[in-house]
């Protein structure tokens, strides 16, 4: 079982920095791919990114491309998403996810089995 828990949501005007984290529970931090997803209001939740075990892959959707920065420290079972260059849409409920103790990496929230409680990030204008 693996307890995910995210902090570093806030209020934040366009243009601005956040940076998100989500702690872990349990050994097998570090044997999962680790991924954000978003829920917009309105809105499906939608994948943001994901790092695979090593940390050395990484994946974006597009929309945050050159924004974002995923990173992760598997010394301390945690993850992290630097966000800058914040944007009106970027608001959403962030949520970390952790997918199977495998090498797979994946965009599919089909294929992530642990979530946290997510974390609302607001940007103004």
């Amino acid at each position: 079982q693996v307890q995910l828990v995210e902090s570093g949501g806030g209020l934040v005007q366009a243009g601005g920095s956040l940076r998100l984290s989500c702690a872990a529970s349990g050994r097998t931090f570090s044997s999962r791919t680790m991924a954000w997803f978003r829920r917009a209001p309105g809105k499906e939740r939608e994948f943001v990114t994901y790092i695979n075990r090593s940390g050395l892959s990484t994946y974006y959707v597009d929309s945050v491309k050159g924004r974002f920065t995923i990173s992760r420290d598997n010394a301390k079972n945690t993850v992290y998403l630097q966000m800058n260059s914040l944007k009106p849409e970027d608001t959403a409920v962030y949520y970390c996810a952790a997918g199977q103790t495998s090498y797979r990496t994946s965009v599919f929230e089909s294929d992530y089995d642990y979530w946290g409680q997510g974390t609302q990030v607001t940007v103004s204008s």
